[in-house]
Parts: structure tokens; C-alpha cells; sequence
């Protein structure tokens, strides 16, 4: 039976525009399940052990400005957390896909709703035959936002048959913590193409060339076009 895993994470909210929190952006990321990744998590598991952070649930924006339990880490011992997590999804056989609004175009969240099903149905009809090559499709999500929750459930149910919920907690799956990271850098993608990067995610990165190179332009390669 071939199943299809995705895995869900947003970055924003559904308030007001703000400089802070100018955009919402939704992160699938898709796994096939016959493609074996448990090597790979062991591995990472370990490097992570090396660290001293064992059963580490990886949360990429505080790592990158020093909050929650990164807060006493100084910038290098955060990079290497970072490295491992990005050395990882370069090791992993999986695809992903971002779709985003600008909150400043948007009157409110039944409008910010509907442009993301829209944009998310979009895509399921433009690779509809490779989604009906899976007897199973399962998507994950941490039910972090109900406006989400609804939206899953209202487009996939419309265009897929019989797709089934479940409800994660990020700790126990590092392919949700994948695409929290994806989130994460797909936001700092948008930041700096509309010149708002932020003083700590410069001092995190040190510089344009690297983070493009090093990161962004990785990641690409990984996007179900």
C-alpha cells in the first residue's frame, strides 16, 4: 500500500499587518513512505546526542533569535544545531511546496483563508495524477490554528478521496520539524528580497552570499515544482 505523508507548519497569524508579521505562510512537506528515512533520523539523533541535546525537538526560529531554551547559547553552538538540522534534509529524500500571502493585501482572515485554499488547490489540480498514485494520503498537523485545521480539511477533502487527519505533536516527528525549518527559511526568503531581514538573523548568518548559498538556494532543489 503506498502511502503519502504530508507534513503541515505555518509561520504568522491571522491578525493585523504588522512590520513584525508581514506575511502567513503554510509549508507542506511531502514523503513518500516507501522511501526508508529512519537511517537518516538515527543519524541526526546522534549528531544531536554529540551536542548534548538528546530528543532535541528542533524550533528553528528561536534558534536563530536565541529564545526559549537556545537563549543562553551563543551564536556558534546554535549554528551547529542549525547545520546538523540542514545536513539532515539534504540527506533525505523528500519534496516540499510554501504558499504565502502578504498580510498588508488582506482585509481579513475570511479573505486571507480563501486566497491560501486557493492557492493550495491550485497545486493538489496541477499534480492531481501524482497524488492519485498513493492508495493513502495522510496529512499531519499540529492543529496549531483553526483557520488551518479548517482549510486542511475543507481542500484536501474536496479534491482527494478519503484523506486521513492526524493530529502531531512536533516532538515526535522530525519530518514536522523539517517543515517548521522550511517555514522558517522560506520566510526569511521573502524578508530579504523586500529588505526587512532583521538585525538578529544577520548576525546568525553573517552574510547574504552564504545564506543564499549555503541555504536558500540547498533547500530549492528540495521544492515540488
Amino acid at each position: 500500500m503506498k502511502e503519502l505523508s504530508i507534513f503541515i507548519d505555518e509561520s504568522g497569524d491571522f491578525g493585523e499587518y504588522s512590520f513584525h508579521s508581514p506575511y502567513y505562510i503554510i509549508t507542506m512537506v511531502f514523503h513518500n513512505q516507501d522511501v526508508d528515512i529512519q537511517e537518516n533520523i538515527l543519524h541526526l539523533e546522534t549528531e544531536l546526542s554529540y551536542l548534548g541535546l538528546k530528543n532535541l525537538c528542533i524550533h528553528t526560529g528561536p534558534i536563530i533569535r536565541k529564545e526559549e531554551i537556545y537563549k543562553e547559547m551563543d551564536v556558534v553552538e546554535r549554528r551547529r544545531i542549525f547545520n546538523k538540522m540542514m545536513a539532515f534534509i539534504r540527506s533525505i529524500d523528500i519534496q516540499y511546496k510554501c504558499f504565502y500571502i502578504e498580510k498588508k493585501h488582506i482585509e481579513d482572515s475570511v479573505e486571507a483563508t480563501g486566497k491560501l485554499s486557493k492557492q493550495i488547490s491550485q497545486f493538489i489540480r496541477e499534480h492531481f495524477n501524482e497524488f492519485l498514485a498513493f492508495d493513502a494520503v495522510k496529512i499531519y498537523y499540529d492543529n496549531g490554528q483553526i483557520q488551518i485545521s479548517r482549510l486542511l480539511s475543507s481542500v484536501f477533502n474536496a479534491l482527494l478521496q478519503n484523506p486521513i487527519f492526524r493530529k502531531v505533536m512536533p516532538a515526535d516527528y522530525k519530518l514536522f520539524q523539517v517543515a517548521d525549518f522550511i517555514c522558517t527559511m522560506e520566510l526569511i526568503k521573502l524578508k530579504i528580497e523586500n529588505n526587512i531581514f532583521s538585525n538578529s538573523e544577520m548576525n546568525f548568518f553573517g552574510n547574504f552570499r552564504d545564506l543564499k548559498q549555503n541555504y536558500l538556494k540547498t533547500l530549492k532543489k528540495k521544492e515540488w515544482k
